[in-house]
């Protein structure tokens, strides 16, 4: 005989979870319990913030497409989770939610904290649901499992009723994790495909968060490179391609360049693998015509559901997009390495040729120090704002580097997903760019680091402004700044006060020094960067921002 909370606890090691992160809570208390006897299994990872927690989830599950487990206690702790889990499913990654509950003689009564669950997160995750009698929880878990990990991954929101944890069950846990295989592309498919790309002027290859393999990767560039055809990767998934690649053009997201802006608008076929056309990756969709865009669409997406959402495809193709290119023969031919060679220097120019920065600090040097002496074996974390053109755009990514930036939007997710890769990958380097207003959403995180071990080095970019709010104002209501600046603390000393190593960077040519003491620093780092509140873009000056915004009034 188990408890419920035994019963969940050994499910989930079952199906092969080792890592939960969560806040404790009173209404699972019999799932702590069960943690207690489960170390070098399922390790807890103690969170300040439910918020935090969740968003160390979402990271897990994007970073080893493994479900990332967050356990949180119910009514405040699941709402202050639902960021995690709006972000899980934006970026289609794995996640469960685990939610402790109400008893359920007491449910639709409005108890204490009582929130109808699958009314809350219903249309926020990919399936809410509660468990109701003890015997089924290996049943729920083991679909949750499957759910989160098939198709479109994504987030699965599980609540647990105190009464059904605390009840005595002969039923067994799971016994072992379960394999699926993904769909095959139909051979007609790959035959077709192949065709509309042979008969291109101007093809193009866009690539989003399906989980690439190792061998899908080698398959896509070997693929591109010799049929010359460009690349671009949907909104932060530019880590999927080696940036080496003569054919890597760049990432079509918000501020994308003008050069991939000319791509999607101007190609003639495109082949778009695993991405789900959102609204950053068109510029607002208009990049492509909606519903029948005048490129021909080949779309090829785990999930059906994906297809034809919002762009009707000439070729729609029900497939593992990394089954897929392993599918393509070894290459197409056709006249456009013009069109190819273009694309790249483009992309290679927005680095190369950007301006030195005004201000204090100048991060195009910090960036290109960065570059220099940093390995492959990175992690880049970022939350939102206008200083995330800095790990998105001016990092060239390798094979073994990877990038974790939420695809909603969220501000704060950067420190609790440094957090995640470091524990997931604790011999690679971790770092995090946030900017001053990021950081404070969730900076009380590094506490949860320093507990856990995690040696995570942050940037703290520190422009005294909320940045990229600051931009759309200027543009729209120019020299009327209203509720977007901020009174700092001394983030240097914060980082100190969590026993990190903290330093405060005033001019560039303090950066290299201080970088390396950071690299170096056993308990990781908080670097604060001066920024001028001058260099919100790298091509564009607040200044000018303004100039353009009241040229428009006029």
């Amino acid at each position: 005989m188990r408890n419920g909370g035994q019963l969940v606890v050994e499910s989930l090691i079952a199906l092969g979870a080792t890592r939960a992160f969560g806040v404790p809570g009173e209404s699972y208390l019999a799932v702590l319990d069960a943690l207690h006897d489960t170390a070098g299994k399922l390790d807890f990872v103690l969170c300040r913030q439910e918020g935090g927690a969740a968003f160390m989830a979402a990271a897990h599950g994007k970073l080893t497409g493994s479900p990332g487990i967050c356990m949180v206690t119910r009514g405040p702790g699941a709402t202050n989770a639902a960021i995690g889990v709006h972000t899980a499913m934006q970026d289609s990654v794995p996640m469960i939610l685990l939610v402790g509950q109400v008893a359920t003689d007491m449910k639709e009564r409005e108890a204490f904290q009582e929130v109808d669950y699958r009314a809350v997160f219903g249309t926020m995750a990919k399936w809410a649901t509660e468990i109701e009698h003890v015997e089924r929880i290996p049943e729920i878990l083991s679909r949750a499992w499957i759910t989160a990990t098939t198709g479109r991954p994504g987030p699965v929101v599980v609540a647990l009723p105190e009464d059904v944890l605390m009840a005595q069950t002969a039923v067994p846990p799971l016994t072992g994790p379960v394999k699926v295989y993904a769909a095959e592309p139909a051979a007609d498919a790959v035959v077709e495909a192949v065709a509309l790309l042979q008969h291109a002027e101007r093809p193009l290859i866009v690539i989003g968060g399906a989980e690439w393999t190792g061998p899908a990767r080698a398959a896509l560039q070997s693929f591109a490179e010799a049929s010359d055809i460009p690349i671009i990767t949907s909104f932060r998934y530019q880590d999927q391609v080696d940036s080496a690649c003569a054919c890597f053009c760049g990432d079509a997201g918000v501020g994308m360049t003008a050069g991939v802006k000319a791509l999607l608008k101007d190609a003639d076929v495109v082949l778009a693998l695993g991405t789900r056309f959102g609204e950053n990756m068109t510029d607002g969709y208009t990049l492509l015509e909606v519903p029948q865009p005048k490129q021909k669409i080949i779309h090829v997406h785990a999930s059906d559901r994906e297809i034809g959402k919002v762009y009707r495809p000439t070729l729609g193709v029900h497939a593992d997009p990394g089954r897929f290119v392993q599918a393509l023969p070894a290459k197409v031919t056709g006249h456009w390495k013009a069109w190819r060679s273009e694309a790249r220097a483009a992309y290679l120019g927005f680095i190369d040729k950007a301006p030195a920065q005004p201000g204090p600090v100048d991060m195009v040097a910090v960036c290109k120090h960065m570059r220099a002496v940093l390995g492959s074996d990175v992690v880049l974390t970022n939350g939102a704002g206008n200083f995330t053109v800095w790990p998105t755009r001016f990092f060239r990514f390798r094979p073994g580097m990877r990038l974790l930036a939420p695809q909603s939007g969220a501000m704060g997710y950067g420190v609790p997903a440094a957090i995640a890769a470091k524990l997931a990958r604790p011999g690679s380097t971790v770092i995090c760019f946030a900017g001053d207003g990021d950081f404070q959403m969730n900076g009380q995180e590094l506490s949860s680091a320093r507990q856990a071990g995690a040696a995570v080095i942050v940037l703290v970019l520190n422009n005294g402004t909320y940045g990229t709010i600051r931009a759309h104002q200027e543009r729209e209501f120019p020299a009327r700044v209203s509720g977007t600046s901020i009174v700092n603390p001394d983030f240097a000393a914060l980082g100190r006060a969590y026993g990190m190593h903290g330093e405060h960077v005033t001019h560039t040519e303090e950066f290299a020094a201080a970088f390396e003491r950071a690299l170096a620093a056993p308990h990781g780092a908080v670097l604060e960067l001066d920024i001028a509140a001058e260099a919100l873009t790298p091509y564009r000056t607040l200044s000018e921002i303004r100039a353009g915004g009241l040229a428009a009034k006029s």
